[in-house]
């Protein structure tokens, strides 16, 4: 491929004799990688491969997925670069933490995150994009957790709002995309000498927020998909410069990692203890990862208390919606799926939300928490996210349905059927994996699967 000249010379000045391996590397193969959902039942009962391990990542392996195959449908895999993989893996999520992605689009570090926390504790992704946000929403819906908010905020805002709250942060910084050149050409068409100085002041404000937010004792995980040292090593050591309380941590270093440099920076001898991923040593694309700790005492979460005029729920389920949704839930799992004290009415869409979750008045939201479903005339119509929340073994009412029956329902088809089951709705299965609602009247199972995410 061709490369910008004064990226050339650029790498050359710095990798010196490695430079011509690492520009070579450019014109190498693309490493596909993708990773398994553990909050699906038998999650490694999937089509695909898992014969080759990437030892870096507890859930990932080597091999490409289809978007269209039901694994991927269903949530059971996720692909995602081998590399950026192993930004939350650093995070170490645990279940009852407060984090947040703050620049979290498209959503891969944030189903890891989720998926790491067994739905206990609560994961904060926010996108400043807001159709980049509306992606990340889809891409956690189909990861089948129940614990996260996904917002479409600026750091300002959210700092502004919450202050420190959140256990651990993670921003995957917007950068200059130099590790993305060989997997997207196009990328290096945007990019110029000046771009990355300008890249890194773009991410010393997101980090100034990102600070605010954190808790005293909380983790901070930066990250890039850059070689620039100015948004890399030089940003890490302008943090320990300005923050005293800022000190950086150990990474595990796993074959074909690259410690942080220091020459590239001020010399502090701490920026060895960062990761480089580069293409000529690594099987992914191109990273930088930092895990830095914000030392004191951690302190009860306090959350603001200040009301405003955003969009809110318009008050509390009514009797009879409570009464909707407790039949339905009874109906299908045989109790209430969740307390009622946790759901939450934003005009007529129900959501799981409990109070103790930081307040949303001030803020954009597109998720305020699990969608559960609609309410419409005398009714209540789960959501397509519910279905991929839910468990096939704790659910009463299941259909199983054949592979070319899954594929005909997600191009939007109804479907027949001769059971002799009563009608109403059902979680839909197929190789016992549940992947949609359905309602069955009489011989048919209509069709409830969203219409923007329909096989065509």
């Amino acid at each position: 491929m061709e490369l910008p000249k004064d990226f050339i010379s650029k790498y050359q000045r710095l990798l010196a004799t490695e430079a011509e391996e690492f520009l070579a590397a450019f014109d190498g193969p693309v490493e596909k990688g993708f990773r398994l959902n553990p909050l699906k039942e038998n999650y490694q009962a999937v089509a695909y491969s898992l014969a080759k391990k990437a030892p870096h990542v507890k859930t990932g392996y080597y091999g490409e997925v289809s978007g269209r195959s039901l694994d991927h449908q269903a949530g059971y895999v996720y692909s995602q670069d081998l590399s950026a993989m192993y930004v939350a893996e650093v995070a170490d999520a645990k279940p009852g933490e407060w984090i947040l992605d703050l620049c979290a689009a498209p959503g891969g570090k944030s189903t890891q995150l989720v998926e790491a926390m067994a739905n206990q504790g609560l994961l904060v992704a926010n996108e400043i994009n807001k159709k980049r946000a509306a992606i990340l929403a889809e891409n956690l819906e189909r990861s089948g957790a129940s614990n996260y908010i996904v917002l479409n905020e600026s750091p300002q805002n959210l700092a502004k709002n919450w202050g420190p709250i959140f256990d651990k942060i993670i921003v995957d910084a917007p950068c200059s995309g130099e590790g993305m050149f060989r997997k997207d050409h196009q990328a290096t068409s945007y990019w110029d000498k000046d771009y990355p100085a300008e890249c890194a002041k773009r991410q010393k404000e997101i980090l100034k927020s990102a600070l605010e937010l954190l808790k005293p004792g909380g983790k901070l995980i930066y990250s890039t998909c850059t070689f620039a040292p100015e948004e890399d090593e030089q940003i890490v050591a302008w943090l320990l410069a300005e923050y005293p309380d800022l000190r950086v941590l150990p990474i595990k270093q796993y074959p074909g990692m690259d410690q942080g440099r220091p020459d590239w920076a001020d010399g502090n001898p701490d920026l060895e203890k960062t990761i480089r991923l580069f293409p000529h040593h690594f099987k992914g694309e191109g990273h930088f990862v930092a895990l830095l700790e914000k030392v004191g005492q951690a302190v009860p979460k306090k959350v603001s208390k200040k009301k405003g005029k955003a969009k809110q729920a318009k008050g509390n389920l009514s009797l009879e919606q409570l009464e909707l949704w407790q039949a339905f839930s009874q109906e299908l799992v045989g109790t209430d799926l969740f307390a009622s004290a946790d759901l939450k009415l934003v005009g007529d869409y129900l959501y799981y939300s409990p109070k103790t979750w930081p307040r949303l008045a001030n803020l954009r939201y597109l998720r305020p928490g699990l969608l559960l479903g609609v309410f419409k005339k005398k009714r209540f119509e789960p959501s397509y996210t519910l279905a991929l929340a839910l468990k096939p073994s704790q659910v009463k009412r299941v259909l199983a349905v054949s592979e070319s029956e899954w594929e005909n329902y997600v191009k939007g088809n109804v479907l027949t059927t001769t059971s002799s089951q009563q009608n109403g709705w059902y979680l839909l299965t197929c190789q016992q994996k549940g992947f949609a609602f359905g309602k069955k009247v009489n011989q048919q199972i209509k069709n409830f699967f969203p219409k923007a995410l329909r096989f065509y």
